[in-house]
């Protein structure tokens, strides 16, 4: 019999209130690179709307691993701040997962102030410069870089660390063969390709050991050619599954640098994001080539779930599903298809209590339209634009200075 989405879970050493994860969308909300009392606020708001793990999106390793200088990046200095984070949102009843990585080739290496680097040498479309390949040096200081953002968690009081694999970041643009062309022993074949994601998950659990959960998000496909296939994607997350460091796996898709619309579907928003940019990249967002960079591809509830099937045919290891869940039937599709957890973005943004709601039986789904028109807003501070003036609007945040 499949398990009820609100039935408590044991994520590892963590015990969820239930199945449903706010799945890392970035919050936009950290102008100095520190957590503030809005980033604690939008949090603590769908905790104490009944999610059973929120996570934090985007905590770099390393200054040149941020995607943009706004990014926190882990360390002594942002601990304070974590911890305020991780105390609000326990006190609301839910559990925290930090969602940590090193953002590569999606890095702007402008906004930085420190050049991006990347499996192999390529342009930036970010910061109009060249990303430089990462050396033997690079990758033995980013490696220990996870080690000391997995410590500086724990010490945080989070209760997941979430390994950011995907969308074309530092890991996954090793994984791509496209954005991979090395022929040293990070190049060419897959086991070669994979080393560095297997290698960054093997010492984090050898850091944190059962004191936290660790897990993963992993691409079921990149969406562009030379990226990561659903092929390649399982072959990775059959190896990660036998090396034995991860508590699940969460399946996402698409690419950040490539292909970004390929994870969200449905409305594209390209003069939004246009608006946004710095004027060189502003006008070749609007010529038909930089048009063409945002596809649009039509909205369905659980779009990844055809590829995602696949992976849970072939592991066993605990998988979180993601990709359109918008609804109560679609949540409970989910654990009939026997996966253990459901992520959830767009939707608990649009409503920050919907799962509470739904609980109570005020509801059986969401009503976000899927316009996407809240992406270009992590540069001013993530919201959902459709919310009318005199819309209840979930459930009331809290300032830190409360928690």
């Amino acid at each position: 019999m499949a398990a009820d989405v609100f039935s408590p879970y044991d994520l590892g050493p963590v015990r969820l209130r239930n199945r449903t994860v706010k799945a890392a969308t970035f919050e936009g909300r950290t102008p100095e690179g520190v957590v503030t009392d809005e980033l604690i606020d939008y949090h603590v708001a769908p905790a104490r709307g009944g999610v059973g793990l929120t996570t934090v999106a985007y905590l770099a390793v390393a200054p040149e691993g941020r995607t943009h200088k706004e990014c926190i990046v882990l360390g002594e200095h942002s601990l304070f701040g974590l911890t305020r984070l991780a105390d609000a949102v326990h006190e609301a009843g839910a559990k925290i997962a930090g969602q940590v990585g090193h953002a590569g080739p999606v890095a702007n290496g402008r906004s930085n102030g420190v050049h991006a680097i990347a499996a192999s040498r390529m342009p930036s479309p970010l910061s109009m410069q060249m990303i430089r390949t990462a050396t033997e040096a690079d990758l033995t200081r980013v490696t220990r870089a996870y080690v000391d953002g997995a410590r500086t968690l724990v010490r945080a009081g989070f209760d997941v660390i979430e390994l950011h694999m995907a969308h074309s970041y530092l890991l996954s643009s090793f994984l791509a063969p496209g954005l991979n062309r090395r022929k040293d022993r990070w190049g060419g074949p897959l086991e070669n390709r994979a080393k560095l994601a297997r290698q960054i998950a093997r010492v984090v659990r050898e850091e944190v050991g059962d004191q936290v959960a660790v897990t993963a998000k992993v691409s079921v496909s990149d969406g562009f050619k030379g990226g990561v296939t659903t092929e390649d994607g399982l072959a990775f997350a059959q190896l990660l599954e036998a090396d034995g460091h991860l508590d699940a796996l969460q399946l996402s898709g698409g690419s950040s640098l490539m292909n970004p619309m390929y994870l969200f579907r449905g409305g594209a928003p390209v003069d939004e994001f246009a608006a946004n940019m710095p004027p060189v990249v502003r006008f070749g967002m609007r010529t038909p080539v930089g048009r063409s960079f945002m596809k649009a591809y039509p909205w369905e509830e659980a779009y990844f779930r055809p590829k995602s099937l696949e992976f849970r045919r072939t592991l066993s290891m605990p998988l979180a599903f993601l990709g359109g869940v918008n609804s109560l039937a679609t949540m409970q599709q989910a654990m009939d298809d026997g996966f253990e957890l459901v992520a959830m973005g767009r939707a608990l943004l649009r409503e920050p209590d919907l799962l509470l709601r739904i609980q109570q039986g005020r509801t059986t789904e969401g009503i976000c339209i899927h316009c996407n028109r809240c992406m270009p807003t992590i540069y001013t501070g993530t919201v959902c634009t459709e919310w009318a003036p005199d819309e209840v609007i979930p459930v009331p945040g809290v300032r830190a200075g409360q928690a």
